[in-house]
């Protein structure tokens, strides 16, 4: 198992225990709406990690219909070499990188834009429009 995956794993379980005590917790001090979303949060904790294992497990089998040790099911059929996935993970690499740079460029205008409306006394900055002929 690699290095993240054991990061992973051990934020899962570490998630896992904290609502369960939290669940004990809030049952201990009669808290029952707070009991049902620890609960909850145990819940969709488990589902993460049991979908997160199957597609690891998945993503794993080689292809054609073999079936691997990993996984008692014949595998999808796909036929993809590391390469593309390499590939595909790159240019998701390079999407995210520019999604964040404009959504830090509109955050930025957002602060101008509250900077000016919030400073008292100030008047906006206007540029003089040249009078009309």
């Amino acid at each position: 198992m690699i290095r993240r995956a054991k990061v992973w794993r051990a934020a899962a379980v570490l998630f896992g225990i904290v609502n369960l005590a939290g669940m004990g917790f809030a049952l201990a001090m009669d808290e029952m709406m707070h009991a049902m979303a620890h609960a909850f949060l145990l819940f969709l904790g488990l589902g993460a990690y049991l979908m997160w294992k199957a597609v690891t497990t998945w993503a794993a089998t080689p292809s054609g219909d073999q079936l691997s040790p990993a996984s008692p099911r014949p595998s999808s059929g796909r036929d993809s070499t590391p390469k593309l996935g390499d590939q595909r993970i790159d240019y998701l690499q390079r999407s995210i990188d520019a999604l964040a740079v404009e959504v830090e460029r509109i955050g930025e205008a957002q602060r101008f834009r509250d900077k000016l409306h919030s400073e008292p006394g100030e008047a906006p900055l206007r540029r003089k429009l040249p009078p009309e002929e």
